[in-house]
């Protein structure tokens, strides 16, 4: 038996819509730029270059539906809807073909940011680490096995902020569809069960403050909310 100088911390998870289990977490991989408008509303040329990623620690997921404190060292904390793909099947140099079958489930995910920090590494050509990766800078809704809902490549991806309507587009707009980034991530790394892939965010991307009620929907799969509360 193993022995540690301390009890490990509970491995991360995600609950999963009409179940008690939970889907546990391994990584977390974020897909940027993936829609053309939201490239472009980020002065990025949107034409179809490869895919880039970059990732959050897996700790950094938490369960959507309660407050989250306004992170330290940022006064620009930014929204970001997206669709999560949950990995049921590992594997590497997955032909697009047979993503699918990776697959284990979809749900909702909000990609929050400290905006100014990820520009001054973008100024200083640093990694985007301390923009993205901070404490519960990931939430998650439950997610729903492709199973019951199969393996959506269209529908409607939308986040409102206090009852307005900031991001609308759909899923079919992505740059790279599921099944692309699933093949192009597997190429780079062995993709295991337990990891999720948050697949990119559409144009409307802003920034919200404490008391900000934060919703989002994706059409026949998952609805998402959140409030911001004071810093921490």
């Amino acid at each position: 038996m193993t022995s540690f100088v301390f009890p490990p911390a509970p491995r991360p998870s995600v609950a999963i819509s009409g179940s008690t289990e939970r889907f546990p977490v391994r990584r977390v991989f974020c897909v940027g730029r993936n829609y053309a408008a939201h490239a472009r509303e980020m002065g990025k040329d949107p034409d179809r270059e490869p895919p880039f990623f970059f990732t959050k620690p897996a700790d950094a997921v938490c369960d959507a539906g309660g407050a989250i404190p306004y992170p330290p060292l940022t006064d620009d904390l930014h929204f970001e809807m997206e669709l999560v793909v949950a990995i049921g099947q590992g594997g590497k140099d997955i032909a697009p073909d047979a993503a699918e079958a990776h697959i284990w489930g979809y749900g909702a995910g909000i990609d929050l940011t400290r905006r100014d920090l990820q520009q001054q590494a973008k100024d200083m050509g640093r990694p985007w680490d301390w923009a993205k990766g901070f404490d519960l800078s990931a939430p998650v809704s439950p997610l729903v096995p492709a199973d019951k809902i199969g393996h959506p490549t269209s529908g409607r991806i939308s986040l409102s902020v206090n009852g307005e309507i900031r991001q609308d587009a759909d899923l079919a707009d992505q740059i790279w569809p599921v099944r692309d980034v699933v093949s192009i991530c597997s190429r780079s790394v062995t993709l295991a069960p337990g990891d999720l892939i948050l697949t990119g965010t559409p144009a409307g991307v802003g920034a919200i403050v404490p008391g900000d009620r934060v919703t989002g929907s994706i059409a026949g799969i998952a609805e998402i909310a959140i409030t911001i509360a004071a810093r921490a």
